[in-house]
């Protein structure tokens, strides 16, 4: 028998504490035991910080609140702060307005496998379906494939077939080299791995490919991509789309690693090794 595996799930948060209490309701009742929650803040005000609080009292798994200084979106530090303070093997990384299913945690524990990280999808909510869900505080995620199904029909969301459970077997494994489409909302990664690439580059700063860049990486230092679709969908909350102002230089950051060979971080892990025993 598979020795259970124990996760750390990474939350990403900034300013929006009602999605971010819409995610934690998702994970509170999950029926998986070595489970710790760990929300990455990148520079909340005292909304989150109370909400996190509430949390921390009822919920069954351990909830620790890392949070930075704003300045500026700064999402890799953020996650990797939270990587450092991780105690679990397995890291599961999600975004603060990316609810999941009931049985999402068990799932991901199952696909874990050593050699590979695994790159799970979404289900994209509409934005008055979204705002309905959160003013309500409707459990969507509880909600039976049937209804899912009514609400893409009624165009609440952009899709249901990711809910359906399919096994896959060796199609889980017919990409093991493929780095596009891999996000960092749905997103689970060894923590030796992590520690193995320098996590994330902190030289990302702004919006994006931040998660390409360390999935490069981890590609070329050998771990391969194993799929997580049918099996460990997020939904997707609506919101605004993000400035993009520096998207054109994380780009070229990007297009710099795809033509290099290191696979570790330029800035990264390592300068949080000496506060963390689990390096």
């Amino acid at each position: 028998m598979k020795k259970p595996v124990s996760l750390s799930v990474i939350i990403t948060t900034y300013n929006w504490p009602e999605a971010l209490g819409a995610v934690l309701r998702s994970l509170a009742n999950q029926d998986y035991a070595k489970v710790e929650l760990l929300i990455a803040d990148d520079g909340s005000d005292d909304r989150t910080k109370t909400l996190i609080e509430s949390w921390q009292k009822k919920s069954r798994h351990p909830i620790v609140h890392i949070w930075q200084e704003d300045k500026g979106f700064r999402a890799a530090k953020a996650r990797n702060r939270a990587i450092a303070q991780a105690q679990n093997d397995f890291i599961l990384f999600l975004d603060g307005d990316c609810m999941v299913p009931v049985d999402f945690l068990k799932r991901y524990a199952a696909l874990a496998e050593k050699g590979y990280f695994v790159s799970g999808n979404r289900v994209l909510l509409q934005q008055s379906f979204t705002q309905w869900v959160l003013k309500e505080k409707v459990p969507a995620e509880r909600w039976a494939i049937s209804r899912w199904i009514a609400t893409w029909f009624r165009g609440g969301c952009n899709r249901w077939s990711p809910l359906l459970h399919l096994p896959l077997g060796p199609l889980r494994y017919q990409h093991p080299q493929k780095w596009e489409g891999v996000k960092t909302c749905n997103l689970g990664v060894w923590r030796e791995d992590l520690w193995r690439v320098n996590g994330l580059d902190e030289d990302y700063t702004g919006w994006g490919y931040e998660d390409s860049d360390l999935v490069i990486r981890l590609l070329r230092a050998g771990i391969q991509r194993k799929e997580g679709r049918f099996s460990v969908p997020v939904f997707h909350l609506w919101h605004p789309v993000q400035s993009r102002d520096l998207a054109k230089e994380n780009y070229a950051r990007l297009a710099a690693i795809q033509n290099d060979t290191r696979i570790k971080a330029v800035l990264g892990l390592d300068q949080y090794r000496s506060s963390s025993s689990n390096a």
